[in-house]
């Protein structure tokens, strides 16, 4: 009788290894895909005064508005490139070649500026800094009254 008892308990015992060795398997691929899912691709907030600190630091950058066409004509930062961010997805992989190349975005007053940094950075560039909305730039605009 104990030889019996060892011997189911020794076949339980393997059953449940290799359960868990098939499962863990099994689960490998979409454990790393809810990680993913759960570790969006990322970019930096920052302030408009350390945007400005870097631009002027930079060789080279972007400086993306992402607002709209009348709302760009209003007022915008001087040397920025209008994009609205409902069309970042399909404008910018061909008009921002260099996945590399540090881009800073703005809106109006944020809130695009994330939605559109996150589709960057997810599109795959690697160096996306949203600062904000024009709202809270105290530097020089371009304005039409």
């Amino acid at each position: 009788m104990r030889e019996l008892r060892s011997g189911v308990a020794f076949r339980a015992g393997l059953l449940a290894v290799l359960l868990l060795c098939f499962l863990g398997s099994c689960t490998g691929n979409s454990s790393r895909g809810r990680l993913a899912a759960a570790n969006p691709p990322a970019f930096q907030i920052i302030t408009a005064e350390t945007a400005r600190r870097m631009m002027q630091e930079s060789g080279g950058f972007v400086l993306l508005d992402v607002r709209t066409y009348a709302e760009f004509s209003r007022e915008h930062i001087p040397g920025a490139l209008l994009m609205p961010h409902a069309e970042i997805a399909r404008r910018a992989p061909s008009e921002l070649p260099d996945k590399g190349g540090m881009i800073f975005v703005y809106c109006q007053s944020g809130v695009r500026s994330a939605n559109a940094a996150r589709t960057l950075a997810g599109l795959g560039y690697a160096q996306v800094f949203d600062f904000g909305g024009i709202i809270r730039w105290p530097y020089e605009t371009v304005r039409r009254d």
